[in-house]
């Protein structure tokens, strides 16, 4: 073979290896599984979110990645579902949002690592057997403090200093955990000289039925929890807190953008964005019984304050100040 021959064959053999190895690269599988509606802004960005923040880290849908998308919407006989779903496409990793999903996974599998993200006391739950040293095949990022909860009720007692009496919402299917949260919550209560009970609702009829009940109290007021179902049904929750006159404090910063009155909680964006990092870890690699899980480090205050107009309510200077966004 002549060299100039030679020299043509090797250059455009090695010209053609990054395109052979791309073509090699092993695609990586990971499911993802949203409490949300797909149809939600706010969730949809969440996930958008999420996978922009794999893409910064190498792992691109289409090229070497394969997401396995599924929207539960708060309804427990699609969570049920969906968690099934995934456990059988075998996925290296699964995303999970919210508790029903993660306790639908954690009874569906114990060998695909999971990542939980925006997850109330996963510890008590059993989902992890501590913060620092999960074990298992769970590991994530936590949502809720308890101090939310003192510091949520007493911001709403600022805004409204009549109140006497809290009503806590849930549905008890998708936030099994209301009686350990309700005890937390009532130790908080009293100290504030506050009233609490627990408003169990499975339906929008049980939502409106239940606010009705408490805008006939004197004094009453609504604490709703950062329970999917809620979260999805949150419409029907601002509607008729506004039409009963209701002083309600949520969660999410989106309710508040909607016509709640105020909010207080972790910033879900940057739970989601902190759960790629141990989504990357393990796809290279790590076991989640070595990642220890997360709680919160970004906390935001929403205030509406045409909300607190309507509901003839004053909002704090001292309060205004601190908080993160004012809806006028």
């Amino acid at each position: 073979m002549k060299r100039r021959e030679f020299i043509t064959l090797v250059g455009g053999t090695a010209a053609s290896w990054p395109l052979v190895a791309r073509a090699q690269e092993r695609v990586r599988r990971v499911g993802v599984l949203m409490s949300g509606n797909e149809d939600d802004p706010q969730a949809k960005a969440r996930f958008t979110l999420f996978a922009q923040t794999l893409a910064e880290l190498g792992w691109v849908e289409g090229r070497n990645l394969k997401i396995d998308l599924r929207w539960t919407r708060g309804d427990i006989a699609l969570v049920r579902e969906y968690s099934a779903e995934l456990v059988r496409l075998a996925p290296d990793v699964i995303l999970a949002q919210g508790t029903p999903n993660v306790a639908a996974l954690k009874q569906a599998t114990t060998s695909i690592p999971i990542v939980f993200a925006v997850v109330n006391d996963p510890v008590a739950q059993g989902f992890i057997a501590s913060m620092a040293h999960p074990g298992g095949n769970i590991t994530g990022f936590s949502f809720l403090e308890y101090s939310m909860i003192g510091k949520s009720l007493e911001m709403l007692q600022q805004v409204a200093p009549g109140i006497k009496h809290v009503a806590v919402m849930f549905n008890p299917d998708t936030y099994p955990y209301y009686k350990i949260h309700l005890q937390s919550f009532e130790t908080i209560a009293r100290t504030l000289s506050l009233e609490l009970t627990g408003a169990l609702v499975r339906n929008p009829t049980d939502i409106s039925d239940a606010i009705t009940n408490i805008g006939q109290q004197p004094g009453g007021a609504l604490l709703v929890t950062p329970d999917p179902f809620m979260v999805v049904h949150r419409g029907t929750i601002i509607r008729a807190a506004a039409q009963y006159r209701v002083p309600a404090t949520y969660s999410f910063l989106q309710h508040v953008q909607e016509g709640g009155l105020m909010s207080y909680g972790a910033d879900t964006m940057d739970i989601f964005r902190r759960s790629v990092s141990y989504i990357d870890r393990i796809l290279k690699g790590a076991l989640p019984a070595d990642l220890p899980a997360q709680a919160p480090v970004k906390f935001e205050i929403a205030i509406n304050l045409k909300t607190a107009k309507a509901l003839g309510l004053d909002i704090p200077p001292t309060l205004l100040a601190r908080a993160d966004a004012v809806i006028e």
